[in-house]
């Protein structure tokens, strides 16, 4: 194995910085476009949970099984011909629960949407330190999930009207529990190694409470476009911000400047 086959396989934040946005021939034999290396003093472009957006200029990283498997020597071009794949060719296996190859203070951004209710509510703890320990200072932290206030808002009128389906349609809008046994292979092998199953579910005060506790400051509520960096727009969507009609939870965090020391 050549050295540029051997760090594109072990470790692929060393090719991200190392080459710019060229074909790179990999372990597996195939070849793929990795993201362009930051301007110096600029800093990494980093999301979790990417799916199939994963754009130039972003460290994408997700942590699907599939992903591991449409990596595997021989299983890509298999995959490609019978099912299909599901994620770009720069899309980098990573779980940040376990934390992502990515430097201490080295992003300037980092985002994720729709990822952290996937997780169990402890593991979502460790993810926001891994988050956090990645940013620089001032670096800023993006994210959405499912709001669990308008669902259960209209839960609760459903309910008061006599709905008969209001329980049902509750459950349904937060992907919780499970309606029915996978009958099948795939349908069971989907639903035991996948992750499409919601977890846990977060309002603002929750999460922005869970963001504090990590580190972060200046939480707020933010809307498709406007943190002020248009890096962002290459990787929010605006069907990921709204469902029905209604705003999705989405925020805006920030890691701390240091202090200046008054001499």
């Amino acid at each position: 194995m050549s050295e540029q086959a051997a760090a594109c396989a072990i470790a692929p934040l060393e090719i991200v910085a190392k080459m710019s946005d060229d074909v790179v021939t990999c372990a597996e034999g195939r070849e793929e476009h990795r993201p362009r290396a930051p301007v110096a003093g600029q800093g990494l472009y980093v999301q979790y949970g990417c799916g199939a957006c994963a754009p130039v200029g972003w460290v994408s990283f997700d942590a699907s099984p599939r992903l591991k498997f449409e990596r595997l020597i021989g299983a890509r071009m298999l995959i490609k011909s019978t099912i299909g794949l599901v994620f770009p060719a720069n899309a980098i296996p990573g779980d940040i629960v376990k934390g992502l190859p990515i430097p201490d203070h080295s992003a300037a951004a980092v985002f994720c949407s729709h990822v952290l209710e996937h997780m169990p509510r402890d593991d979502v703890v460790s993810a926001l330190r891994n988050t956090f320990r990645m940013l620089r200072p001032g670096g800023l932290f993006r994210l959405v999930v499912p709001d669990l206030q308008w669902r259960a808002a209209r839960y609760i009128r459903s309910a008061a009207a006599g709905d008969p389906i209001a329980a049902d349609a509750f459950m349904q809008s937060c992907s919780l529990g499970r309606r029915a046994t996978p009958k099948g292979f795939m349908p069971w092998l989907s639903d035991r190694f996948g992750k499409s199953a919601h977890q846990w579910m977060y309002d603002f005060s929750g999460l922005k409470t869970l963001l504090e506790q990590a580190g972060f400051v200046d939480v707020r509520r933010c809307e498709l476009g406007d943190s002020g960096d248009p890096k962002f727009a290459s990787v929010e969507d605006h069907g990921r911000f709204f469902d029905s009609g209604e705003r999705e939870l989405a925020m805006q965090a920030k890691k701390p400047e240091p202090v200046a020391k008054l001499v």
